[in-house]
């Protein structure tokens, strides 16, 4: 089953989540719903320093919105920056650094955030595929930290200031890959058996499905969405997957195809129609589930990953320098 969940995800993503796939559904894509100032309004977006998180910063900075970054490398970091303030003549670009994958580091951040800022929308665009099994410096697997502990401290320290704002929006990143992955709570930070770092990629993803669907019934002032950008050619694929990148480097999409529904969820007052804990392609609600794929999760390991996540969360928030 796992070989058939593979190839129906593959081949679905030949068709769809190539290049082709996008200036196909773009021809339905409504323009004016991008079109918007956003003046006024303040997003925060994790990994923005290149690649997708970098293209949707530059497209909300020329709608007029107020950008925080948040990156791991200060000195590409400031690169970017410097990069998105020539640009689209906006300055009011702000850059924080912070390494998803350190939970402490989050913490710290976050208490500093709700005291000095407001915010109206979250982007969690950070992620990693590390394909060795590699532990943090708190020793929690380094995919694991960043995708999924990583993803959701940083929402859920963030929540009483979104609770605050008008049209409050939390946007998360994901994969395809997920599709082939069933919900696992019995080994999150992936210690048993042969480590497969595309497939826990894949399991990280089916996490942040959940937690968005979680989330979404638990804070019903915010609206809350989880979206897959396609195969596109950004940097974090062609360094983590470089054997997929040559053979499909000719049909990736940009990165600003790839940022496209990223921004329709984040502006246009459409995607806020439509319920909150949806997955999105291509600025449409799609499955969670392939057909016959068996990747649906009993409620009560819903409910398990947010316990567990919620334990880690305080364990870390608990020793949070200053």
């Amino acid at each position: 089953m796992s070989w058939y969940r593979n190839t129906v995800w593959f081949v679905k993503g030949l068709r769809e989540y190539t290049r082709g796939g996008y200036e196909s559904a773009s021809k339905h894509f409504n323009p004016a719903d991008v079109e918007v100032d956003v003046a006024g309004r303040s997003f925060l977006i994790t990994g923005a320093n290149s690649g997708i998180g970098k293209a949707t910063a530059k497209e909300i900075a020329r709608r007029g919105g107020t950008v925080h970054l948040v990156c791991r490398n200060k000195e590409r970091a400031e690169v970017a920056k410097e990069e998105i303030v020539t640009e689209t003549g906006n300055q009011n670009i702000f850059l924080h650094i912070v390494d998803i994958s350190n939970p402490k580091e989050i913490w710290k951040f976050a208490e500093k955030f709700l005291n000095e800022h407001k915010l109206n929308v979250l982007i969690n665009n950070a992620g990693c595929m590390v394909n060795s099994r590699e532990l943090t410096e708190d020793g929690l697997e380094k995919n694991f930290a960043t995708n999924t502990l990583g993803t959701y401290i940083m929402t859920t320290a963030l929540v009483p200031l979104l609770e605050k704002a008008a049209d409050a929006r939390v946007i998360t990143v994901s994969s395809g890959g997920m599709l082939v992955q069933k919900l696992n709570i019995s080994d999150l930070q992936s210690g048993n058996g042969p480590f497969d770092g595309t497939m826990v990629y894949a399991q990280n993803k089916r996490q942040q499905v959940v937690l968005t669907e979680q989330w979404a019934k638990a804070h019903r002032n915010i609206h809350f969405s989880v979206m897959h950008p396609g195969w596109a050619d950004t940097p974090a694929v062609r360094s983590s997957m470089p054997d997929f990148y040559e053979r499909m480097k000719n049909s990736l999409r940009t990165e600003a195809q790839g940022a496209d529904t990223v921004l329709w969820l984040a502006v246009s007052a459409e995607a806020t129609k439509l319920p909150s804990g949806l997955f999105f392609q291509d600025r449409q609600p799609v499955p969670t589930h392939l057909p016959l794929a068996y990747t649906h999760s009993p409620p009560e390991d819903e409910q398990k990953l947010m316990e567990v996540l919620e334990e880690f969360s305080q364990k870390f928030k608990s020793v949070s320098p200053g």
